[in-house]
Parts: C-alpha cells; sequence; structure tokens
C-alpha cells in the first residue's frame, strides 16, 4: 500500500487539519508515492527504534520529531541524527500529533485507563464527574497510570469534578473549570497558580498519560484492515 492511501485513512479517522498551529502532524518524512511493507506504531522515535525497523517502513508516531524549522541538518546532533538513519533505511514518519488528541487519546484515558465517563470534551481537556475523596481519587490515578507517587496540589479534600488532558497540558489552567486537574509535565510555578485559585492538580506524567497512543491506533488500524506492530519506546525519564 502507498504512503497517501495509508495517509488518507489516518486522515479520515483523525483528521489532520484539526491540529493546533505550532504542531507539526502529518507526514513528515517519505513520499507519498511510496510503498510501504511494514507498519510500525509508538509514542516517539528513537535510534534503537529504527535500527530495528526494516527497510521501505513507515513510522507512525505520536510526537513529531521534526517540532520547529529546521536550518541545518547537523548529523551528530538531535533530530539530524535520527533523520539521517531513517533516509539511509528508506523509513517515513508520519505524526499524529494533537489531532489524535482531540478525536481519541484523551476521551480513551479517560474511559478505558481511568474508568470514568466522559461527560463532557471541550477542544484537548474531557470532563469527569468523579465525586469522591481527594486522596483517594489521587491514589487511583497514580496506580491507572503506574505511577511510584502522586505528585499532587491539594486543593480540597473532595472532588466533584476532574479535568484530563494528556500529555503537557498546564497551559490552560486558567480555563479550567473543575476542582481537580489531571495532566503531565507540572511544573513549580504551575502547582503555585493552581494553588492560588484552589485548583487541585496530579501530575499523570508526559509519558505515562500518552503511551496508549499505539495501541489505540493499533484496534483502529485494524479495522480498516491494516497491519502494523507496536513498538517498545522508552519513557526516557527513570525513577531511582
Amino acid at each position: 500500500m502507498k504512503i497517501s492511501e495509508i495517509y488518507n485513512l489516518l486522515d479520515n479517522l483523525s483528521p489532520f487539519e484539526i491540529q493546533e498551529t505550532w504542531d507539526n502532524s502529518g507526514l513528515l518524512i517519505g513520499d507519498f508515492s511510496q510503498e510501504i511493507k511494514q507498519i510500525v506504531l509508538s509514542i516517539d522515535v528513537d535510534e534503537a527504534l529504527i535500527d530495528s525497523m526494516e527497510n521501505n517502513a513507515l513510522l507512525i508516531t505520536h510526537h513529531p520529531l521534526i517540532f520547529g524549522g529546521l536550518k541545518q541538518l547537523e548529523f551528530s546532533k538531535y533530530p539530524a541524527n535520527l533523520i539521517q538513519k531513517m533516509i539511509k533505511k528508506n523509513i517515513s514518519n508520519i505524526a499524529m500529533h494533537t489531532n489524535f488528541d482531540q478525536t481519541h487519546l484523551n476521551e480513551y484515558v479517560a474511559t478505558e485507563v481511568l474508568g470514568y465517563k466522559v461527560s463532557h470534551k471541550d477542544g484537548f481537556v474531557a470532563y469527569l464527574d468523579v465525586n469522591e475523596d481527594f486522596d483517594k481519587f489521587a491514589t487511583k490515578v497514580s496506580s491507572a497510570f503506574g505511577l511510584p507517587h502522586a505528585k499532587c496540589v491539594k486543593g480540597a479534600n473532595f472532588v466533584r469534578r476532574a479535568a484530563l488532558t494528556t500529555g503537557s497540558g498546564c497551559s490552560l489552567i486558567k480555563s479550567i473549570d473543575a476542582d481537580c486537574f489531571l495532566t503531565g509535565d507540572v511544573k513549580y510555578h504551575d502547582a503555585m497558580e493552581a494553588q492560588s485559585i484552589n485548583l487541585s492538580l496530579i501530575d499523570i506524567g508526559h509519558y505515562e498519560s500518552e503511551h496508549f497512543f499505539a495501541e489505540i491506533l493499533l484496534k483502529h488500524l485494524k479495522i480498516l484492515g491494516l497491519e502494523a506492530i507496536i513498538a517498545s519506546s522508552k519513557n526516557p525519564f527513570t525513577y531511582i
């Protein structure tokens, strides 16, 4: 199957046009006319993954390898070092980032990982009716994502409604209409801001909340009649 055919199927599943203006989803490396022998799904690209792939393969990732504008390709530096290896093996890359967050990832994590119904969605934010003690809820959340501990800001003892944004969503804090916000990459000043408005925060991790991308997409590709394999992408962080 040609990349153009696969791209059109992916576009129908999660339209690339709804990605954020700062995003870079779509075909990043490759040629739409290229015939593909293998499809690999992963949250990210790394050297070990490229080495394990066949020539003439298509890698579909959540995070774009090429994000900002590239002014040079110095092959000793990231991401040019990975791009060089991919070109040598004729490995193409399509990224499905903020478009997939909105159409699939946030809802899947809310319902299938956390086990709550989505009461409504607002762009990147899924709202959940919780009605639980905060400590109990925080413990449940950290367990669901396999976190070694729950990193929280406790704004109140009870959670009536929670908001969820996978990945890094703290830029949305001001617009959250909930008692508790679940997102990743929570920084010190994010915590201070949340504390000042009595908004509870639970840091669900960036990788931990988004690595479900491949298993979600695989299910949909099978329905479309496409075979793919999930690559064992690894969290760049370790906990000691």
